[in-house]
């Protein structure tokens, strides 16, 4: 979705007439829709729909929009079975083509999250090789930094130790400035036992817990509509692709990839919640 501003738009809207005959083929389905510029190789905008031609039609509509409509030359788009293949479709491309106006679903270099250990927390990152399938991991932050903010909103809410929770330094046995304000209920100096204070600080985590992927190996998806059937395959959160059968789905393997936050979110619900069909393969 573009970002949108409360301001007037800095380009004078016409509508783009040039567009209109492009629309009256575009489906009233599930997919993918590009726009395109004059002979540019990328888009300059990619985006998802339950309804192409409806979605389309509104942005025709949309003044903010209007510098990029009047660059626009054609509209192409690509249909899915449903909406979770496009969702996953419009992701991978956007992240591959990198169009000119996506803000949103731009790849992260490497994502962090947050572990548990004898030693309070630590924290590990998607470009380590077995990042999804060693242990329970909390939150899917974009850096070390964003991880540490939620830990301590966190602590905030819950009276945790930042010193506990290692991320504040202070002399062993002595309180921790936080719990001189009451913030902290005393595990750093004694006054609190740790076994209370880390069970406190695993129901704070058990909020943002990354869920566990619950088969052994890869499984499809089932989606159907009017125009045909897709599988899609998934292996530890990760998109392998879409297939039109279960035999090419099982000859669809993951490449050497680090996961991925927004497949994540795509996918959790429908698989946790068994609302669709699953082959598991």
């Amino acid at each position: 979705m573009l970002f949108r501003s409360q301001e007037r738009p800095r380009f004078p809207y016409e509508y783009p007439a040039h567009l209109q005959s492009q629309t009256e083929d575009l489906p009233r389905a599930a997919g993918v829709y590009y726009f395109h510029g004059e002979g540019q190789s990328v888009p300059l905008y990619i985006g998802k729909s339950v309804n192409i031609r409806t979605r389309v039609l509104n942005h025709l509509r949309t003044p903010e929009e209007a510098r990029m409509l009047m660059q626009t030359r054609t509209i192409t788009h690509v249909r899915t079975a449903g909406d979770i293949g496009a969702q996953l479709l419009e992701a991978q491309q956007i992240k591959a083509l990198q169009p000119l106006y996506n803000k949103k679903l731009r790849r992260l270099q490497r994502l962090c999250s947050i572990a548990l250990d004898l030693a309070g927390v630590r924290f590990v990152y998607s470009n380590e090789p077995d990042f999804r399938v060693r242990e329970s991991l909390y939150g899917l932050f974009g850096s070390k930094v964003r991880a540490v903010e939620a830990l301590r909103t966190l602590a905030d809410e819950h009276g945790l130790c930042y010193a506990r929770i290692g991320i504040e330094r202070t002399v062993r046995g002595r309180p921790c400035f936080r719990h001189a304000t009451g913030r902290c209920a005393g595990v750093c100096c004694g006054k609190e036992d740790g076994l209370a204070h880390d069970l406190r600080l695993r129901g704070a985590l058990a909020s943002i817990e990354v869920a566990k992927w619950p088969y052994p190996g890869r499984v499809a998806i089932e989606e159907r509509d009017d125009g045909g059937r897709q599988l899609h395959v998934i292996d530890h959160w990760r998109y392998c692709g879409s297939a039109g059968s279960l035999r090419e789905a099982r000859k669809l393997k993951i490449a050497d990839c680090e996961f991925d936050r927004d497949d994540y979110y795509i996918l959790a619900k429908p698989i946790l919640q068994s609302d669709f069909k699953l082959w598991e393969l």
